[in-house]
């Protein structure tokens, strides 16, 4: 009996070590495939940020008046983030300006929004287009899926709330997980000149879409693999999947926000913009693009999208 009992416990032990290392690398393959800064095989640049017209950097946008303005930010972490300003010939200088911060998706980077820059900067705005932390020219090594992003972007709209000294109305795009940035970013207290939001495309929460991509991708349960990532990432960069939810920041938030999906995204199902629609406390509207697939609205109909976006931010800038 004891040679028994002494050969169970034997088997027992050689398990439960052999599931803990099949966790351990499944939660350090699930961080370097979707939380590591390096290329995605799953989905592209372009991808991301909802674009097919080629990368080209800024510099040479022949639709900007004035030479880019490149700005920097140091983060409390230690990181030097990047962004592009760009000045534009029909703001009134002795007026209030109208700034629009253009926010990129998962895996992209600034210079991938070329299209939504042209169109924004032809009706008028002055643009930044920052680099989010782990992405184009900013440091970092670890994707942020909105949450650190949010209070990086609050610090670059007190830095440049501070450049026009407080003369400004702005108003914030997202795109993706830029979009899930904005949102998570509503929930802050934000300077005054901040007026309105469009989200393009965003999830959720970032624990709802790792669970759905992880069931898509590798038909695989969200526990115990999600808890334990995430307390990975938390111990390595300093944020958990479980705080970094738009939903709970858009239920304290009173700006006027627009949401943007496609009838077609299964990248962020959207079903999605739903949550966050009826989260958000202040005025909002929201359009659908039935034909759309993620990030692919402004793509899939251009004059719409141009339409929706410029008259809500004419109506609150």
């Amino acid at each position: 009996m004891k040679k028994r009992t002494k050969k169970w416990l034997l088997i027992s032990g050689i398990t439960v070590s052999l599931t803990s290392l099949g966790l351990a690398a499944s939660i350090e393959y699930l961080y370097r495939f979707s939380i590591a800064r390096n290329d995605k095989s799953f989905m592209n640049s372009k991808e991301a940020s909802g674009t097919s017209q080629p990368e080209r950097p800024i510099n040479q946008w022949e639709f900007v008046a004035y030479p880019p303005i490149e700005l920097t930010q140091k983060t409390p972490d230690g990181l030097t983030l990047k962004g592009t300003y760009l000045a534009n010939p029909q703001q009134n200088k002795h007026s209030k300006r109208q700034l629009l911060i253009l926010v990129h998706g998962y895996t992209s980077r600034s210079t991938l929004l070329e299209s939504y820059a042209q169109m924004y900067y032809q009706a008028g705005y002055d643009l930044f287009l920052p680099d989010a932390r782990g992405h184009g020219k900013s440091e970092g090594d670890y994707i942020g899926f909105g949450w650190p992003d949010r209070l990086d972007l609050k610090r670059w709209i007190n830095q440049i709330v501070s450049d026009y000294k407080g003369n400004v109305s702005i108003g914030l795009w997202g795109v993706s997980m830029g979009a899930a940035t904005v949102m998570m970013a509503s929930g802050e207290k934000l300077p005054s000149q901040v007026k309105c939001i469009v989200e393009d495309s965003g999830y959720d929460s970032t624990v709802n879409e790792l669970s759905y991509q992880l069931k898509k991708m590798f038909h695989l349960p969200s526990f115990p693999i999600i808890p334990l990532a995430s307390a990975y990432t938390d111990m390595r960069d300093g944020y958990n999947f479980y705080e970094s939810d738009a939903v709970k920041q858009l239920s304290h938030n009173q700006l006027p926000m627009l949401f943007i999906h496609g009838g077609k995204d299964t990248f962020v199902p959207s079903k999605m913009v739903h949550k966050v629609y009826r989260a958000t406390k202040g005025p909002k509207e929201i359009q659908i693009f039935s034909d759309a697939t993620h990030a692919k609205n402004y793509e899939s109909d251009p004059e719409r999208y141009k339409q929706i976006t410029l008259a809500f931010f004419k109506r609150y800038l």
